[in-house]
């Protein structure tokens, strides 16, 4: 192998390695809904009680379900309720 061949190789490795590091999906936040549509961003998903009606989404759910209401994120273990950020 010639000198510029090993050069070749090696910028082709640091571009795809650039690449999978650029397209790695970092740990994004989780989506979470309730049952009146409203949605928020959250860092830490949490087993909330089944009579909350709160269902956690994914990225691609929030590009296909566009219509729904989203309310600003909120630091804290809580939920929206109708307008009002509920803390438990």
């Amino acid at each position: 192998m010639t000198i510029s061949t090993l050069i070749k190789g090696a910028v082709a490795t640091a571009i795809v390695a650039g690449t999978l590091v650029a397209t790695a999906a970092p740990a994004s936040a989780a989506v979470v809904c309730n049952r009146w549509g409203e949605c928020w961003r959250v860092r830490d998903t949490y087993n909330y009680p089944p009579r909350l009606g709160i269902v956690i989404r994914d990225e691609a759910w929030v590009r296909a379900h566009h219509r729904y209401h989203w309310r600003a994120n909120h630091e804290g273990r809580g939920y929206w309720n109708r307008g009002h950020w509920r803390r438990w």
